[in-house]
């Protein structure tokens, strides 16, 4: 048997809600309701995946973008 892709990024999303919270990882994955693809059996998704919220987020905090240096000459 495979994972899906599904699966996969079930897995990936769980890693990163347990890094966020500092949390155990291991009772998600217990958790997980695994069922076969209906086209190929040897495939599984995750029929419970779990849900990350963003909503503790700073928005101050910086991307990429927003970090620029201005390049404009403000000497005189």
């Amino acid at each position: 048997m495979k994972l899906s892709k599904q699966a996969l990024g079930a897995i990936m999303m769980t890693l990163q809600k347990s890094l966020m919270e500092q949390s155990d990882i291991v009772p998600v994955l217990e958790g997980f309701n695994l069922t076969p693809d209906e086209d190929d059996g040897n495939v599984l998704h995750v029929a419970n995946p779990p849900v990350v919220s963003f909503e503790n987020v700073n928005p101050e905090v910086a991307t990429a973008e927003t970090t620029e240096t201005d390049t404009t000459d403000t000497e005189a």
